[in-house]
């Protein structure tokens, strides 16, 4: 990629220039304009993802038959007797062929896996591209993109579309699309923060996933009543509106307009701050390996900078391989929720009495709820103790046992539900959350890389690529599980997943409380 110049100024800032006279503003109104934008950006990729998991269950119908009650309009009893549910869509109770069918939970779990494989695999491509195109032109083209794929979706409805191939190819197409958008995101907040404080910015920054998760129940859940198209047409001109916003005001970094990056301000006086795994760094210090160890000149240096790093070496820093296959069983357990909680609410009576779709939809939201609490924290804790792997861990381990109580007494009553959910998405998202922003940014800005800022999005799409491989799973082993051996056996999936995350950072884990210790922490 070239190096940029003012002419990459966004349009829409171009113009706001303009009206202040022609003065450019300051670095805070900069950084703080990409933080909000990013943030409205990445919010719009999850309510985007979202209307699929409100759905399935209208989408799947009832396999048992519901009777009417007398004298009681829109009111259903199960056959021999059971809960009352409420039919306020008639596809409620029929389904939508051919996921109505007796292999229904398969079907639907078939195209979770469509849109999150093809998700997992764009994202390697995607961050090793982002590496070397202008990231807003990039950015904007996949939001639209995605936005269209996700409204064409929906569109299923309108056209009375049962060809179960539509649904596979159209949940491809929005998975490729979608898969642009984190490595985009990461390298610009990166871009525009120091690494003092970038955990707990980060952290915040992160309740983008929660509130477009929440936002996207919001809009899936309302438009229930009339049709579930509109669930999917809604948030897919969200993100086509959003991708035009982008295009117009989002400032990839501060050499974009003039300013200088916080991170090289530190290195030209204190040099650059190393990860904590020192001892781990890789010989790449002013040496080429493909040179047989040969110092290599600022100008070979900076030939480097711009290629970007290659997908190989990104995977010899040290800590990228122990949390990208931390962070596959850590999306796993995030995305089974992200794609069946409101399904599975809806199918387990609470107090004895099953929720409409839209009700288990509201509901579903006080996971992440949680889940906004957790990021933060996990970033809080990370940026005081200097232990990311210590945190997560931690995370990851405490939330087996309230994954377990959630399902064994979190259908006693509405009060307990309620908080075994949000204590759940605290735990779940924590760990998920931290890996993917403050720590993704932290090991593509690692001091072996001397650095070279084109790593950033490669390292970034490497983690979250195997990320999202696990996250493509869940759902896919969820529909598949839970059509023969019922949720007991998906929540066993769950709190597999949880302790393999935590025993593949055991080895950091023990290397940060060792240099701990020796700092003399607590």
């Amino acid at each position: 990629m070239k190096p940029r110049s003012l002419k990459n100024v966004p349009p829409g800032l171009e113009l706001l220039h303009t009206c202040n006279g022609g003065r450019k503003f300051s670095y805070n109104w900069y950084r703080a304009s990409v933080l909000i934008l990013t943030f409205l950006c990445y919010m719009g990729y999850h309510a985007a993802r979202k209307p699929p998991s409100i759905v399935k269950s209208i989408l799947r119908g009832n396999p048992v038959p519901y009777h009417p009650i007398a004298g009681q309009k829109g009111r259903m009893l199960l056959a021999g007797g059971g809960p009352v549910i409420t039919a306020s869509d008639p596809t409620t109770l029929n389904g939508w062929a051919p996921f109505n069918g007796s292999n229904g939970q398969t079907l639907l779990g078939q195209v979770d896996l469509a849109f999150l494989g093809t998700y997992a695999i764009g994202m390697f491509f995607a961050g090793h591209i982002g590496d070397r195109v202008d990231l807003r032109w990039f950015l904007t083209a996949g939001m639209i993109l995605s936005g269209i794929f996700t409204a064409l979706f929906g569109m299923g409805y309108f056209w009375d579309m049962h060809y179960f191939p539509y649904y596979v190819l159209v949940s491809i197409m929005a998975g490729l699309f979608q898969s642009t958008g984190w490595p985009s995101v990461v390298s610009i907040v990166a871009n525009w923060s120091g690494k003092g404080k970038r955990g707990l910015i980060m952290g915040i920054w992160n309740a983008h996933t929660s509130v477009g998760n929440i936002l996207g129940t919001v809009i899936a859940a309302a438009m229930l009543s009339r049709g579930w198209g509109y669930s999917f047409l809604l948030p897919g001109f969200l993100m086509i509106g959003l991708g035009v916003l982008m295009f117009l005001g989002l400032v990839v970094q501060p050499s974009d307009v003039g300013q200088a990056n916080p991170d090289e301000k530190v290195r030209s006086s204190h040099g650059a701050a190393a990860y904590e795994h020192e001892e781990e760094l890789m010989p790449l210090q002013g040496k080429d390996r493909e040179t047989g160890g040969k110092e290599i000149s600022s100008r070979e240096k900076a030939e480097k900078e711009v290629e970007g790093i290659h997908f190989m070496d990104a995977w010899r820093i040290p800590g990228v391989t122990s949390f990208a296959f931390c962070l596959f069983f850590s999306k796993l357990i995030a995305y089974t929720f992200l794609y069946w909680l409101p399904y599975y609410i809806k199918s387990t009576p609470i107090e004895g009495r099953k929720l409409s779709a839209k009700e288990a939809g509201d509901l579903s939201v006080l996971f992440d709820v949680g889940g906004v609490a957790g990021g933060v924290l996990a970033g809080h804790l990370s940026d005081k103790s200097g232990a990311s792997a210590t945190v997560a861990t931690s995370f990851t381990l405490l939330c087996v046992p309230c994954l377990y109580l959630y399902r064994t007494i979190g259908h006693q009553s509405f009060a307990i539900n309620v908080a075994l959910m949000m204590a759940s998405g605290f735990f779940v998202n924590g760990p998920y959350a931290l890996i993917t922003t403050a720590v993704s940014a932290d090991l593509g800005t690692h001091d072996s890389l001397q650095g070279n800022a084109k790593a950033l999005a490669t390292v970034s799409a490497i983690i979250d690529g195997m990320g999202s491989i696990g996250a493509a799973l869940g759902p896919m082993l969820t529909g598949f599980i839970s059509d023969r051996g019922g949720f007991d056996m998906v929540f066993v999936m769950l709190y597999s997943a949880a302790v393999m995350a935590g025993l593949l950072l055991v080895k950091l884990v023990a290397k940060e409380l060792l240099a701990m210790r020796s700092r003399g922490k607590p």
